[in-house]
């Protein structure tokens, strides 16, 4: 298979995985907003377009921004969070630490939509969309797909669970494996995250270390 199209279906199938699957998808509407702010869809374009004008890997790291929110109490934005006095923010845990990027790009189209459409926009649907939108300019699928929208915004964050739930690409791959079973999903979903890694960067670290594994 040629390695574009595999990298191209992996997006898209990742993405679907994403927005369609119990981590996601509670009584959601695609047309949740179209009454209340009818612009979303072309602000959060702009934005992700802006970014990635700028820094061409910011289209992998909404969609693993997206990833990471979704794997740990679903995708309610809690990622975004930062250290309050009730709990400790997800962005510290070590699988985000240093790692997970895209903060600033959610923060500037929140505020743009703010304008738009005051107290409307959830960041949680916000952040997936970003997602969509990062990986059809990245040429993740030739069509154009719509996601379902209503998500709530998370109001704590558990950097424990993410420490424990998110995969790492130390772990042996039958607790990788283990950690999707678990929120519902199959090995094939492992597949197609690794396929979607294709279109990011990773630090020098990681191959040492899985170098040294082996």
């Amino acid at each position: 298979m040629d390695p574009n199209s595999y990298s191209t279906h992996s997006l898209f199938s990742l993405f679907v995985l994403l927005v369609l699957s119990p981590l996601a998808f509670t009584q959601l509407d695609y047309r949740f907003y179209d009454s209340t702010c009818p612009n979303l869809t072309r602000i959060v374009r702009y934005g992700v377009w802006s970014a990635i004008s700028n820094d061409t890997r910011m289209a992998a790291s909404l969609l693993r921004l997206h990833f990471h929110d979704c794997f740990v109490n679903g995708c309610d934005g809690s990622v975004l969070l930062d250290d309050a006095s009730s709990f400790m923010s997800e962005k510290n845990a070590a699988p985000n630490h240093n790692s997970v990027r895209g903060f600033e790009v959610i923060d500037a189209i929140k505020a743009n939509l703010e304008k738009a459409c005051p107290s409307t926009v959830s960041c949680a649907d916000i952040v997936a969309l970003a997602a969509r939108e990062a990986v059809y300019f990245a040429g993740g699928f030739i069509y154009y797909w719509s996601v379902p929208l209503g998500r709530r915004d998370g109001t704590t964050a558990n950097q424990t669970a993410a420490n424990q739930q998110i995969p790492s690409p130390f772990e042996p791959l039958e607790n990788i494996t283990a950690k999707f079973t678990s929120k519902g999903l199959e090995f094939k979903d492992v597949v197609v995250l690794s396929g979607a890694h294709t279109i990011g960067f990773a630090q020098c670290f990681t191959f040492k270390q899985r170098l040294f594994n082996f």
